[in-house]
């Protein structure tokens, strides 16, 4: 069999008849080989020039100023609320010391692999994950779901981070409003009753709390200028951490309250609780947003031959050092009211809402200088809180404009208006039921099915493994370089594997619980 071409194509080889050339499928699969390595060479030369010269790649959608703000970006929105009450909580209910084992091992073998695999799809795409997902239809409504989660959980950390501006103008004064109540003796909440003004239930919405609400102003201009903010919000929060551990460390009680953490005391039988493991998966998804379609977002801004490997690395080992760091500030001020209180750690340490805004502002306002304490632990809540909603805000909008790029490709306060608008709504005296349900069903068990998917959309349900493994493969060494057979087997053996079957028996020990809030 022979193919016919013309001869200005391949003038080398050409028969009698003018005009015609005849080539075999080999000499043509050579040349057609060549052809593309010298296209791919002048395109990433040409990439490589825009690369030094600081100009955007995609003119359409525009690229990261750099690197930096990228990777603080991403630190900022990965490095959040659940780093600094959720792990910590997480830690002690599991075992202490001991739930680092899964949680270790589920940051290697879900964590990591599923982090890199959607950076990768968004920078190769330079696509939100609406469009990313058009690729498999069967499973375009996955990309919608990360879409609807992304967007409640904005709603419910503006939530937070107006509580958070509320505490912190609450803590310029002295003696701290709630320092005159002993919460753990009264059952009563820390925070005034002013501040929440909550109904007796959810079906109560009231009238809109508007000192509240007038919290949530500063968010409408909060995304004009992310990629600069995050120079400035994505290292206070480490600052604040590490004053608060000093200050914690010299307390009467720390040792007690990191024993209680981490220590020789770990329950190890723990591990056998097939919830500890769940917890540990949920965790690792939560502070790292994965399957939320964020990391997507904001990948598809990078230039194409940047090394999301290596930030991935960065992120995730970050994120996870962060979380260890704030239990001991967590706990070693959580010990000190153990020790003031004399009662056990057990009766003091709590989750959520509970330890950001009862257990531990009671532990500060037992200090001396205690505005001073208070006031750089909400301001640091706030800025882990404006971190993620910089990048919250940015992956709806992304969405949005992927959908309807015609309609909104340069209407983005648009968006942050309209999310604004709808907050609001929650500022009512039932809010706090609206966030704890989102906090709940939004931020779960969702998270790894939905990351189960990804893995599937990675091996294509039409293609067999090996091909469609291998297709992905080719993608991501055109953008970090050509890696060892070795690297490559390890990332198979993960998201073709280990991965799926992880998150696979993860989900069966899914159960519904009925959600109450005291």
């Amino acid at each position: 069999m022979y193919i016919r071409l013309p001869c200005t194509v391949f003038p080398q080889v050409h028969s009698v008849r003018s005009g015609v050339s005849i080539i075999s499928p080999v000499a043509l699969e050579t040349v057609l080989k060549n052809e593309e390595i010298q296209l791919e060479q002048h395109y990433r030369s040409t990439i490589q020039k825009l690369h030094c010269s600081g100009a955007d790649e995609n003119t359409e959608r525009g690229n990261w100023s750099s690197k930096r703000e990228y990777v603080l970006s991403i630190i900022g929105y990965a490095v959040g609320f659940g780093n600094v009450w959720r792990f910590p909580y997480l830690a002690c209910k599991h075992g202490g010391g001991a739930f680092l084992i899964p949680y270790t091992m589920m940051l290697a073998v879900a964590g990591l692999p599923l982090f890199f695999m959607e950076s990768s799809f968004g920078q190769f795409c330079s696509q939100g994950p609406i469009n990313v997902w058009k690729s498999v239809s069967i499973l375009q409504g996955v990309g919608i779901t990360m879409m609807l989660v992304s967007t409640f959980v904005a709603i419910y950390y503006n939530v937070i981070i107006a509580y958070s501006i509320y505490y912190l103008f609450a803590s310029f004064q002295y003696p701290l409003p709630w320092s005159v109540k002993d919460c753990n003796s009264t059952g009563l909440l820390c925070r005034p009753e002013v501040a929440l003004q909550c109904t007796s239930s959810m079906n109560e919405t009231g009238p809109v709390v508007w000192h509240l609400a007038l919290c949530l102003l500063p968010l409408f201009k909060g995304i004009k200028s992310s990629g600069k903010v995050v120079y400035f919000t994505a290292t206070f929060p480490y600052i604040v951490l590490f004053i608060l551990l000093i200050r914690g460390a010299t307390l009467e009680g720390a040792k007690d309250g990191i024993e209680f953490y981490i220590s020789s005391k770990s329950n190890l039988t723990k591990l056998a609780d097939a919830e500890v493991w769940k917890d540990a998966a949920t965790q690792v998804f939560f502070s790292l947003y994965i399957a939320w379609g964020g990391l997507m977002a904001l990948s598809s801004y990078n230039k194409f031959y940047n090394n999301c490997y290596q930030d991935s690395i960065i992120v995730c080992v970050t994120n996870c050092g962060t979380s260890v760091f704030a239990g001991f500030v967590i706990f070693s001020m959580l010990g000190h009211m153990a020790h003031v209180y004399r009662r056990p750690m057990s009766e003091v340490a709590d989750a959520g809402f509970a330890l950001a805004f009862i257990a531990y502002p009671d532990a500060l306002s037992k200090l001396p200088i205690s505005p001073l304490w208070s006031v750089l632990f909400f301001l640091m809540l706030i800025t882990l809180g404006l971190d993620s909603q910089f990048a919250g805000i940015e992956v709806i909008a992304t969405f949005l404009q992927d959908a309807y790029p015609k309609v909104l490709k340069s209407k983005r306060g648009i968006v942050t208006t309209a999310v604004c608008i709808v907050l609001f709504l929650l500022a009512c005296h039932a809010g706090i039921y609206w966030v704890n349900l989102i906090d709940t069903f939004c931020a779960g068990w969702i998270l790894l099915v939905a990351g189960l998917l990804e893995v599937v959309r990675s091996i294509h349900p039409v293609w067999p493994v090996y091909i469609s493994g291998n297709r992905f493969i080719k993608d991501i060494e055109m953008m970090i370089g050509t890696k060892s057979a070795l690297f490559w087997f390890c990332w198979r053996a993960c998201w073709f594997f280990i991965t799926p079957v992880f998150l696979s028996v993860c989900t069966q020990f899914l159960n519904y619980i009925q959600l109450l809030y005291k």
